[in-house]
């Protein structure tokens, strides 16, 4: 066998054994056992090589800044459970109500609001599918409208800080946690505003397809109003401030102020009154099958990563990377194209273990050179290449057939909204964060200018 094959061989048979079905930290680690056996039968790697695998997952399990991702799960999880959508949702929708797309708008505040409070997009989507859309269809909503602005607003999550896809992307390139939550801030909710800006020109071409809610449903006015908004909107937005202030302040890392934001959704739910041992048992089960399966697929894409390497998988995926056509701009959209498609089929957690660590070097190599002027151009380039990721794979959640937003919001939707319906109202939305994708990749200081302003390193 030819030795310069194993590589490509061995990347394409992880993939053929996810997209069969197989569990994905399986598949990676079994393909990573047959090859170790293929390269050491061919003498193109020692076995010697395998005894830095334990000292490897050790060092996962060591590793500080993975810690913050059962934290945020549990923070998330505990909100979701609080009624803290429900809450929003009633009270910005009274707030919004007399504007023609009200309904709309506030869905999309309520959007950013829970990705900056939860970060889990599925729980997001499935919430405000289950308490808005029935609303938004009774009072003449165009079902492809509702439909788009909640499996959209839902995905903000992925961008929006404090999200577990930048937690792990951040670990896996090597950056600072904090400066990815930094970096994603104007992005994140600039997208906010471009959904809004969405809503407000349908309503004005389209009256019908976005009307306002009828009087006699906005029971709240004036000073009542302004009132319950603050009770419903200011204690979630005090935990995000804590939780996201003291990160970008350098006063605690992401771990600990995930610790903080967990003990901080508990008493949320607290104030809500839905704190009890059955949702704090749900919740902490809840948080445990999900960092048991990142941990699993970690260790299983470590022992892949190991062999690949060993076989030289990762030179043949650099070299491969650097000799594109168009230098950095042919590695921008092979990267994303990539990252696109595979969004369609696997979970970002899988993306981020297989995909990210090979191509982070020829990532920090071909674009450090857009960032001259800072001090440390790698690293930047680095923050920048992560936030471009996460809103990647935000656009993919939404593509149809396969976007697992659209899945999310089918299970919950009411009979009368088809499946068609859903796949219609996402592609206004796909355009909006494919002219986010675009704008960030054109100019890159969306992303880094909030960095270089806060942060002496760059």
């Amino acid at each position: 066998m030819n030795p310069d094959l194993l590589g490509p061989l061995m990347f394409a048979a992880a993939f053929v054994f996810i997209f069969t079905g197989f569990p994905v930290a399986f598949s990676l680690a079994g393909t990573a056992l047959v090859f170790m056996l293929i390269g050491i039968s061919q003498d193109l790697m020692s076995f010697h090589l395998m005894s830095a695998l334990p000292e490897r997952i050790f060092a996962i399990y060591e590793n500080y800044t993975l810690l913050a991702v059962p934290f945020f799960i549990f923070m998330g999880t505990m909100l979701e459970r609080s009624g803290l959508a429900e809450n929003l949702l009633k009270t910005m929708g009274i707030l919004f109500g007399p504007l023609r797309g009200g309904l709309a708008i506030s869905v999309v505040v309520v959007g950013t609001l829970l990705a900056a409070a939860t970060g889990v997009v599925g729980a997001t989507v499935v919430a405000m599918g289950l308490i808005s859309l029935p609303v938004m269809l009774r009072y003449g909503y165009s079902k492809e409208l509702a439909t788009g602005v909640i499996a959209a607003s839902g995905t903000l999550g992925q961008v929006i800080p404090p999200s577990i896809v930048l937690i792990v992307l951040a670990d896996q390139l090597g950056v600072s946690v904090g400066d990815l939550f930094v970096g994603s801030l104007i992005p994140g909710l600039s997208l906010s505003a471009m959904y809004i800006l969405y809503v407000v020109a349908v309503a004005i071409i389209k009256p019908k397809a976005a009307p306002a809610l009828p009087p006699e449903e906005r029971d709240m006015h004036g000073w009542q109003l302004f009132k319950e908004v603050m009770l419903v909107m200011m204690p979630p937005l005090v935990l995000i401030l804590l939780v996201l202030g003291s990160i970008f302040a350098g006063i605690a890392t992401p771990t600990e102020a995930g610790a903080f934001g967990a003990l901080g959704a508990i008493l949320l739910a607290m104030v809500y009154r839905s704190f009890n041992l059955k949702a704090l048992i749900d919740t902490m089960d809840a948080t445990a099958k999900l960092t048991s399966m990142v941990m699993l697929i970690l260790v299983g894409s470590t022992a892949f990563s190991l062999v690949f390497r060993g076989l030289y998988g990762d030179i043949w995926v650099e070299d491969l990377l650097l000799n594109l056509p168009g230098a950095e701009v042919g590695f921008l959209i092979t990267v994303n194209l990539i990252i696109f498609i595979l969004g369609f089929f696997i979970d970002f957690f899988e993306i981020a273990f297989i995909i990210i660590p090979l191509v982070a070097g020829p990532a920090a190599t071909l674009l450090a050179p857009l960032f001259p002027e800072a001090l440390e151009p790698a690293r930047l380039a680095l923050v920048w290449f992560g936030i471009m990721i996460g809103m990647n794979l935000q656009t993919s959640f939404l593509t149809p057939p396969f976007g697992f937003s659209l899945f999310y919001l089918r299970g919950v939707s009411p009979p009368e909204v088809s499946t068609m319906h859903i796949y219609r109202g996402a592609v206004p939305f796909i355009a909006i964060q494919i002219i986010g994708l675009t704008l960030m990749i054109v100019f890159p200081h969306i992303a880094t200018w909030l960095l270089t302003v806060t942060s002496s390193g760059y």
